[in-house]
This record gives C-alpha cells, structure tokens and sequence, in this order.
C-alpha cells in the first residue's frame, strides 16, 4: 500500500487552484480588452445607424414629393419634376446603401473581434482544464481508506473528503463553462457568414442603384431631345405613345387568342403547374407591375416587371409552352417580343428583344433560350423610350396582365 502524507497534496490542490482562478482572471482581462475594442467599433455602428435613419427620411420627403407631382395635370415641366425627384432619390439611395455596407463591415469586424477574444478564453480554459483533470486523476489512485489512514483524525479526514469533492465541483462548472463558451463562439460565427452574405448583396444592390441613376439620368435627356423642350412636342411624343402601347396590347391579345383557341381543339396544351423560373439570370427589378414609379405611368399602366439585364443575355421561356408570336424588328423604335402560350390560360411574353431565337408555333420547354435580351436605346427591337438593357416579362391570366412575382419561383 502506498501512502502520501495530505500535508503535501493540500499544497499542490491549493496551487492548482491558483493556477485556475489566475487563468480565468487572465482570460476575463483579455475579453475586456477585446471588449473595450467592441465598444468602439459599436459607437460606430450606432453613429451610421443614425446616418442611415437620416437619409431614409430625406428619401421619404422626395418619395412623397413624387407622389404629388403625379397627381397634377401632365406635362413636360411636370415630367421633369418628377424625373429630377427620381434622380435626387436614387443619388440619396446610394448614399443610404454604401452608408449601409460601412455599417455591416464594422458589424464584422466587431464579430471577428469577439471571434478572437472568445477563442483566446477557451484556449486558455482547456489547458487550464487539461491540468485540473491531470491532478485530479492521480488523486483518484487513492481509496478513501488511504485518505483516512494519512489523516490525523477524524475532522482532518472529513476536511480532505470535501475538499475533494470541491475540486470535482470546479471541475464540472469548467468544463460546462468551456463547452457554452464554445456553443457561443459557433454562433457568433454563423453570424459572421449571416452578416458576410448580407454585404454581398448591397454592393450588388449598390451596383443595380448607380445603373438606375444612369437610366433616369438618360431619360431626361432623351425626353428633352425628343420633345425639343417644348410642352406641344411632348403631348405629341406622349399621344403617340399611347397609340404604340395600344397597338402592341392589341395585337399580343388577338395572337394569344387565336393560338389557344387553335391549341385547345387539337388539345396539345399539356397540364402544368405554372411555376415559372426567372428568364434572365438576374433577379433585380427595375420597375415593378403597375410600379406607381413608372415614368408613363399616366400614359399607361406597367403591364409587366422590367428585370435588369445587359445587352444579349439569353432570355429563356419560364415555362413549357407553344410560341405565339416570335415578332422580329429591323429598327429601333420598333418593339421585339416572344409570347408564349402555357395551360390553366395563362401565356407570358419577353419584350425588347435583340433577338430572337424561337418560331411561331414552335413547341419549347422550359428554361429554352428563345431570344436574347436588348432595351438599349437604338439599338434593333428596343421599342420606343427605352433607357437601357433590361428585359420587360408579363404574365397574362385568362389575356389580363397580372404580377409576374406571384408565379415566379422565389
């Protein structure tokens, strides 16, 4: 039997436990300075945060500003009225979003900063705990009866049992401290990728903002050119569009009706769910159905979402479907498009196109390329007053436009 006198296990528990108390306190100090760091950066936060509620305000103002010039009686000044609000807010929306990226990129770095701190505790618990668990598994070589027979008497003996028990105790909360330590540090990492995905979208935001701003910067210019500057040549310009408009609506129904009609007697529309894919790669709206933003909102209402894509994206069918009409131009002011014909009476069309890569009458199945994107202003199929590339898609139900978003798959 082996006997250790407790006079000199007492010391090295007591050593350990200095050792414990003085590495959590190290540990506490390195937060806090890790934590004073947080701070700062979170004063920053707090100050773009104001920023930020400050031009979401001046951007309301403008917004409301529209919404008024909307109301009076048409006219070139007034489109110009609107067209300059359009603009101011869009510069405002750009400061708001890069003002916004600022605020996430502070937002990571105080994460990563708490990343690191919280680390450097954890790192420090487990070896301090590698230790505890070292001592305490060379005190469990002895038996409670050799404790007693070391002991000077029976109060010595109960002394050294609870003292046991005591560090058993530490070392249960230390590991438990460790492993929430841990499940904390997983979850401010989750929340870094979270805030990491978040910044990516609003610098791409960012971009889709500044080519707006081009866009209403460049139809300014080209209604001044086109209406001369004068309120006589802007009704004409106006009047004829209405006229183009209804031409095109016209047309695209009686094709529409004619196709199905001709589909249902010799029953080729096939049954579907009609759950359409986006038909560019971009998911970015530029004006959405019935946009109250719309610039001829007040010659006719937006019978489609104008979806931002550049010069000769490949446009494909969102769902399974007989072409309609494939409408080929040789000039600009001529308008481009493909309609296709689904089941449940419901036909989509892809309007200002480059090109055109369908038939009438052909069959294609969802996500096949039938033409190619355009909108850029004289350019082969853009149609009349386009600002730049993009692609106009409607949904029509039972031949009434209806809100593409609520069939497209998100």
């Amino acid at each position: 039997m082996i006997f250790i006198r407790w006079g000199l296990i007492i010391p090295a528990f007591i050593a350990l436990a200095l050792l414990i108390s003085g590495g959590f306190v190290n540990a506490e100090v390195a937060w806090q300075a890790g934590t004073l760091s947080v701070e700062s950066l979170n004063s920053e936060i707090n100050s773009k945060k104001e920023v930020i509620k400050q031009l979401e305000e001046t951007i309301s103002v403008y917004r409301r500003n529209i919404e008024k010039l909307q109301l009076e009686s048409t006219s070139l000044l007034n489109q110009l009225g609107i067209l300059d609000n359009h603009i101011a807010r869009l510069q405002l929306q750009i400061t708001l979003t890069s003002e916004r990226v600022k605020q996430f990129k502070l937002e990571i770095q105080s994460l990563e900063l708490s990343i690191w701190a919280k680390e450097s505790i954890i790192d420090r618990q487990q070896r301090i705990i590698g230790k505890m668990v070292q001592n305490v598994n060379s005190e469990q070589q002895r038996n409670y009866f050799e404790v007693m027979l070391t002991s000077n008497g029976f109060s010595d003996f109960y002394g050294q049992i609870q003292y046991l028990q005591s560090i058993y105790a530490d070392l249960g909360r230390s590991v438990k401290s460790l492993r929430l330590a841990k499940e904390d540090l997983e979850g401010k990492k989750r929340e870094v990728e979270s805030q990491k995905q978040k910044l990516d979208k609003l610098k791409i935001e960012l971009e889709e903002q500044k080519d707006s701003l081009d866009e209403q910067a460049g139809y300014k210019k080209k209604l001044l050119v086109d209406s001369n500057a004068s309120e006589i040549r802007y009704k004409t310009l106006m009047d004829s569009l209405k006229r183009q408009y209804q031409i095109i609506e016209g047309e695209v129904r009686n094709y529409e009706d004619e196709v199905r009609k001709r589909l249902n007697q010799q029953d080729k529309l096939l049954t579907n769910n009609n759950e359409l894919i986006w038909p560019v790669p971009s998911r970015y709206i530029t004006a959405r159905f019935r946009d109250p933003d719309y610039p001829f909102r007040r010659v006719f209402e937006h019978s489609g979402m104008d979806i931002r894509a550049s010069q000769g994206t490949p446009v494909r069918a969102a769902d399974s479907g007989y072409v309609a009409r494939a409408k080929r131009c040789s000039s600009a002011s001529c308008y481009s498009y493909v309609l296709l014909v689904h089941t449940s009476n419901l036909s989509t069309l892809y309007g200002h196109l480059s090109g055109i890569a369908a038939e009438d009458d052909q069959f294609v199945n969802k996500g096949d390329i039938i033409g190619y994107s355009g909108g850029t202003p004289s350019t082969v199929g853009a149609g009349p007053f386009v600002t730049g590339p993009h692609m106009h898609f409607e949904t029509r139900l039972n031949g009434i436009p209806v809100d593409p978003i609520n069939y497209l798959v998100q």
